[in-house]
């Protein structure tokens, strides 16, 4: 990912924070509607759950591009999601989430392009937390 790509990224998250106090009940309401399943996963303080969700995105962020920063949140983020019972498969419908809780807070400014930048993120980070935590795939 490139400097640019990375700010890009930075700055749609800035712009999400903004809202910080609905963003994470979008997104849990946006996941809960991909994959009704998955609610049993979560206890039933989605707000915290919510808010240390966007904390960990933007600290992730902001390291991004210095996997060593960041090596012991993936290991760390990793282990508690499959202590949880999450498996690898669980991952496409939270990046779906998120995209759509992006769409929703920036509107028009979540171009195609951004898009494809914050799935990019998405997997990096998700896939990291998969090979570092040990998730299994079922």
């Amino acid at each position: 990912m490139t400097d640019d790509e990375l700010k890009q990224l930075q700055d749609s998250y800035s712009r999400l924070r903004e809202d910080a106090a609905k963003t994470p009940a979008f997104f849990y309401d946006a996941l809960f509607r991909h994959s009704p399943e998955l609610r049993r996963l979560f206890r039933d303080d989605l707000e915290g759950q919510g808010m240390k969700f966007m904390t960990t995105l933007g600290v992730i962020l902001a390291k991004l591009k210095d996997e060593t920063a960041v090596a012991s949140q993936f290991q760390e983020l990793g282990r508690t999601h499959a202590s949880l019972g999450v498996l690898a498969p669980h991952f496409a419908p939270m990046e779906d989430a998120l995209i759509d809780t992006l769409h929703h807070a920036l509107g028009k400014e979540m171009t195609p392009e951004l898009e494809a930048l914050w799935r990019k993120a998405f997997k990096e980070i998700a896939g990291q937390m998969i090979r570092r935590g040990s998730i299994p795939n079922s």
